[in-house]
């Protein structure tokens, strides 16, 4: 957990101690798209670090309403970042709906090479326009506040078949566990759900058994929380894992062959906003 960290409400504003990480240049690519008032949310890396579960992140990774408007905003704001596309597929925003990322790098002298990333469509997730109701503005204090995804919706969005994103997870929700003093239920509803630590859910269960009886035919591992069934508990861990990178190669295979088209086709590998 982030020194300094003080929970406000759940779902609301959370403050952090002055970090170096969200200054810049990260700092300069978030203002600017909020002075060009783009539609966007930061999920990823830097989000996690908001969330207390990361310490550093290089990138800026967004997640954003790919409307014709907003789009437009975008491109103003990077063009105002001095970014380049850096690898395909191209900008527009047939791509976006479709669930490809588009990636930039900015040349600006206050985010020099900063590498900011862009979806609008995510496997498992739900439509921008919940998101954006859902958000939280995370920061140092009132002058930098950021709109961040909700905490269930960064946990969602890690369930990919990446090797980094399942300690990740771990790291999230186990933040999240220690910082409440008093969570309501639908915080332990979450934790119960989504928690990939043993001892955790093995806490949970025996802690909040009315609330992990209800979810114990929406989530078999809590079925082997009550007896404290470690090895089980962890297979179940293993097993969920395996399903939901197994779901993530299919869900970006037609999406890879679709770049692998596009590398044949007469695009530049790198090009001016």
């Amino acid at each position: 957990m982030s020194a300094g960290m003080r929970p406000v409400n759940f779902g609301h504003s959370i403050y952090l101690q002055e970090d170096p990480s969200i200054q810049n240049p990260i700092h300069k690519v978030l203002s600017t798209l909020i002075s060009h008032k783009v539609h966007a949310l930061l999920m990823g890396g830097q989000a996690c670090v908001l969330y207390g579960a990361a310490e550093f992140s290089r990138d800026t990774d967004l997640v954003l309403l790919a409307s014709d408007d907003n789009l437009a905003l975008l491109r103003n704001a990077l063009r105002e970042l001095r970014c380049r596309r850096i690898a395909l597929p191209p900008f527009e925003q047939q791509y976006l709906l479709r669930g490809h990322a588009v990636h930039f790098r900015s040349y600006h002298p206050d985010a020099m090479h900063m590498r900011v990333d862009v979806m609008s469509l995510m496997r498992g997730v739900d439509p921008f326009d919940q998101l954006w109701e859902r958000r939280e503005r995370l920061g140092s204090n009132d002058a930098n506040l950021y709109n961040v995804v909700s905490l269930p919706d960064l946990v969602q969005a890690k369930k990919t078949q990446r090797d980094k994103d399942w300690p990740m997870i771990r790291r999230l929700i186990e933040a999240d566990y220690v910082r409440q003093e008093n969570p309501t239920i639908q915080q332990v509803r979450f934790w119960l759900l989504q928690s990939r630590t043993p001892e955790m859910i093995i806490e949970l269960a025996q802690t909040y058994v009315q609330e992990s009886e209800s979810l114990s035919n929406v989530r078999k591992v809590l079925q082997y929380a009550w007896k404290a069934d470690k090895s089980k508990i962890e297979i179940e861990l293993n097993r969920e894992e395996l399903n939901e990178r197994s779901v993530d190669r299919l869900y970006w295979e037609p999406l890879r062959k679709e770049l692998e088209d596009l590398r044949h086709m007469n695009y530049a590998a790198e090009e001016e906003v």
